[in-house]
């Protein structure tokens, strides 16, 4: 074998592999993802002081938790429904919305995490479906009479959440969290004692891009492989 035409396969090969790669990309970057979501809620985990904690709704859209501090009162709720969408490569849209009651509890009958399961079905060319699994941190705070600020409580967002990448032909997607609205600078909402808040969950789609160098770094490694073997025959 001629050191030469090694070293043209080598190029060659290096070439259209990179140039596949950027074909790929450039599908990847015009695909818009259309479909509609449906929100569950999940399994909670109570705080080190929720020594009797309760709560209603897993696997339904309706989440309560904590016993109303009197008779007449009503529990923390949390109802979360789904949406369609229709979104372009890295463009932020909303991916559920969600609603917020904060009732009065007894305090060690709450919880401190829920996670929310938003199961996504990807219109046609993508066509598939998939759960996203989310947390949310619930924060209750001490009720003050002479401060409503301080005695109202907290929803916090987990944005790095796992179990959030697909496939969709060659190219891997990670359906990344933004926030409580559009520009993701918004975590958290908060609501008033015996008041609602509602909002929505913000989402983007990112492409996770092959590594192309490992693609050259192979070609270049059987270049010099066949570059030693030859120097090995002719001395």
């Amino acid at each position: 074998m001629k050191l030469s035409f090694v070293l043209a396969t080598a190029i060659s090969s290096f070439f259209v592999s990179s140039t596949t790669g950027f074909g790929f990309s450039g599908q990847a970057q015009a695909l818009t993802f259309t479909g509609i979501s449906n929100a569950t809620w999940g399994n909670p985990t109570p705080g080190l002081s929720d020594t009797n904690p309760i709560y209603t709704g897993v696997g339904s859209n309706t989440f309560t938790w904590g016993q109303a501090n009197l008779s007449a009162g009503l529990p923390n709720k949390l109802t979360s429904n789904g949406t369609s969408f229709s979104a372009d490569i890295n463009s932020v849209f909303k991916i559920a919305d969600l609603t917020y009651f904060n009732g009065k509890i007894v305090p060690d009958t709450g919880i401190e995490f829920v996670p929310l399961n938003l199961n996504v079905s990807f219109s046609p060319p993508v066509g598939i479906s998939q759960v996203f699994d989310l947390n949310l941190r619930l924060v209750n705070t001490p009720n003050d009479l002479k401060d409503p600020e301080k005695s109202a409580d907290l929803v916090f967002l987990d944005t790095n959440s796992s179990n959030r990448s697909f496939t969709f032909g060659s190219n891997k997607y990670i359906l990344e969290l933004t926030g409580f609205n559009l520009d993701g600078r918004q975590i958290s909402i908060k609501a008033f004692e015996e008041a609602t808040t509602t909002t929505a969950i913000y989402a983007k789609i990112k492409n996770i891009p092959e590594p192309a160098p490992v693609v050259g770094l192979s070609l270049l490694g059987i270049y010099l492989i066949s570059r030693k073997n030859f120097w090995k025959k002719k001395y």
